[in-house]
């Protein structure tokens, strides 16, 4: 089961997650702060971490900074009810995905294994098919994919993606030209089956031209099709 590191600075909420978590399998590790949920990084090597936003000292926004400079590690924000900003101010920061507070252990469950499935199939959903031999590495301009390995480069050089860009980029890049809906986004690449948050899309599309794009608003590969949605090209 994935190890989950839970940075919450409430006990009551951090004591209730933990153990729905660990009812489900799951080992959990908790710390009371984003200081203390750094520290215990190296040592418990999670496979994703639950970050509450509002954190003493080192508050979710800079963990998540942190953590994504050096790890790209699958982190899922908690927020309280309403916090339309900080949701956006999140996602923006590097963040997967979010979750309101209070949350039952099976919405917690079932966002874990969307997020950790994302970073672990390729971007049609499917299982991979091993092949004899090397898969092609797709180019695009100065932009080099190789799917079987999840490595994107450009100019020759290696690109940090964090789990949801890459999977966003994987996805439209099968289909270069085709546009596709923010919902549609929502539903194959972060798995929301019901009617979700376009933030989620929108955020993640602005992280990933920072990293792909020579110039990010006039963007070469990600582009959006005004009242519509996304398409990967025309270059």
């Amino acid at each position: 089961m994935p190890r989950v590191l839970l940075i919450e600075d409430d006990a009551a909420v951090r004591d209730g997650v933990t153990l729905a978590l660990r009812r489900r399998g799951h080992e959990v590790a908790a710390a009371a702060s984003g200081e203390a949920g750094l520290a215990t990084l190296p040592t418990f090597r999670p496979d994703i971490v639950l970050l509450d936003l509002m954190l003493p000292g080192k508050d979710g926004f800079q963990v998540c900074r942190l953590i994504r400079a050096e790890r790209q590690l699958p982190i899922i924000m908690l927020t309280a009810r309403g916090d339309d900003l900080d949701v956006v101010l999140g996602l923006e920061a590097g963040a997967d995905d979010y979750i309101v507070k209070p949350a039952r252990g099976e919405v917690l469950e079932a966002r874990i294994r969307a997020v950790l499935r994302r970073t672990a199939l390729p971007a049609d959903g499917a299982p991979a098919v091993a092949e004899p031999g090397p898969a092609p590495v797709e180019t695009y301009g100065e932009l080099a994919i190789d799917r079987a390995g999840l490595v994107v480069a450009k100019g020759g050089q290696d690109l940090a993606l964090a789990p949801s860009e890459m999977k966003l980029l994987l996805f439209l890049s099968a289909t270069p030209g085709q546009v596709f809906s923010r919902q549609q986004l929502l539903e194959h690449v972060w798995e929301h089956s019901y009617h979700g948050d376009a933030r989620l899309v929108d955020a993640c599309v602005m992280r990933l031209r920072t990293k792909i794009e020579d110039t990010p608003r006039s963007p070469r590969y990600v582009q959006t099709v005004r009242g519509f949605g996304y398409r990967f090209g025309p270059l």
